[in-house]
């Protein structure tokens, strides 16, 4: 397998290079690392600059995407990313094992798939409050390896992609996703209504250190609402499925009354533990989302101004 690797950055320069230092040790390199970078000032570059200095032993390609959009900067990596027959995304503040990429090409091999997902495991600091330790708000479901991904679970983060029909889709990342949140999963979806198969491999872990900015209350809710709207709106596009007249006042009257149930179990279990009201309180915010998406409304996580 020839494996173009491809990393949408914006202002991590440490978090990228410790993330291309790992990527020198893989036990299957890739054939070319592609870095788009999506700061204007291109704060990424000094970071790919020296590790070619170093002699890293695969070419990386560097470029600089200054509209603040994940869709459309993920859109240039593809563009960029010519020599590999497959594509392999990974987040610019993952860490990756040695045989990280190796795990993930073995599985689209034995398993005949078309793209193979796999676990981010988070790191939460020790720094963290005790309520967000025992929460465990940032971890995803996992899956037993081979298990094909439910429409709802797809995302990147850690994925390997069969490389034609990927770059068949128009995008291929759809931009008007690009400052939300669920362009990645909106892709993959298409791929399996089009017959991909994609599938779970649960060996091929990376690892990603949860931001300071993410240990709160206010940061859990906001990316449930976000995760809700997501969720609405691709069910409402027909991405899940046909979506009727019916279809859309269920999930409206289903999304109402688990709101309700939500906030009523998140003041019952306060008294039980912080994390536990919150986790419900999450839920409240993901039923809002939903609620809002049906109304046009947006969260738009990633126009905000990053440190």
């Amino acid at each position: 397998m020839k494996i173009s690797l491809c990393i949408a950055t914006y202002r991590r320069p440490d978090r990228l290079a410790a993330l291309l230092d790992d990527l020198t040790r893989q036990t299957l390199l890739p054939v070319e690392v592609v870095v788009v970078d999506n700061h204007a000032e291109g704060t990424a570059r000094p970071v790919v600059e020296e590790r070619l200095r170093l002699g890293a032993p695969f070419p990386i390609h560097y470029g600089i995407q200054p509209e603040r959009n994940i869709a459309l900067t993920r859109n240039h990596t593809v563009a960029a990313a010519q020599a590999g027959d497959w594509l392999a995304f990974i987040d610019d503040d993952e860490r990756a094992a040695p045989e990280w990429l190796q795990q993930l090409a073995d599985a689209a091999i034995t398993l005949h798939a078309d793209a193979v997902l796999a676990p981010v495991v988070p790191v939460v600091p020790d720094s963290a409050p005790s309520w967000i330790r025992a929460g465990r708000f940032y971890d995803f479901p996992r899956l037993p390896t081979g298990a094909e991904v439910p429409l709802n679970r797809l995302r990147f983060g850690n994925v390997i992609v069969r490389g034609a029909p990927l770059r068949a889709e128009p995008g291929p990342f759809d931009v008007s996703f690009g400052l939300s949140t669920g362009e990645d999963g909106d892709l993959l979806a298409r791929l399996v209504r089009k017959g991909a198969k994609v599938v779970w491999c649960d060996e091929a872990i990376v690892t990603e250190p949860v931001e300071p900015s993410r240990l709160s209350l206010k940061w859990l809710l906001q990316r449930g609402l976000s995760g809700g709207q997501e969720f609405a709106r691709k069910s409402l596009s027909g991405l899940y499925g046909p979506m009727t007249a019916v279809g859309r006042l269920r999930l409206f009257g289903q999304a109402g009354a688990q709101l309700v149930v939500a906030a009523l179990v998140a003041l019952l279990v306060l008294p039980l533990g912080r994390h536990r009201a919150a986790a419900w309180l999450v839920k409240v915010a993901a039923n809002y989302g939903k609620l809002t998406a049906m109304v046009g409304a947006r969260y738009n996580e990633y126009a905000k101004t990053m440190p």
